[in-house]
């Protein structure tokens, strides 16, 4: 008997009606919260990788010009440079491929 007064009175359908409209229909919905925290949790994620990294180039920038060869040895084996007076030799190891 209470449970039929209780759905009969009106308080209780606008409640639910409020509370309807609020989980589906408006503009921060349920849905659309759990998209956005989604994509909260994977940006964030990627904020972190990047910290990560530029740390560790930093570091790799320390290392590199604390010395004049470092700097030497990092612009040889990265971009191929050379003195003057040397020839550059390439050797490409196709030996060694990986089968998966």
């Amino acid at each position: 008997m209470k449970l039929i007064r209780f759905i009969k009175n009106k308080y209780f359908w606008v409640t639910l009606f409020f509370i309807a409209w609020l989980f589906f229909f408006d503009k921060n919905n349920f849905f659309d919260q759990w998209k956005q925290r989604q994509t909260l949790n994977k940006l964030e994620d990627e904020a972190t990788y990047y910290k990560k990294e530029i740390e560790k180039n930093k570091k790799e920038k320390e290392e590199l010009f604390s010395s004049d060869k470092n700097l030497e040895k990092f612009a040889r084996e990265k971009y191929m440079m050379k003195k003057p007076d040397e020839d550059l030799i390439i050797i490409i190891d196709t030996a060694k491929k990986e089968v998966k």
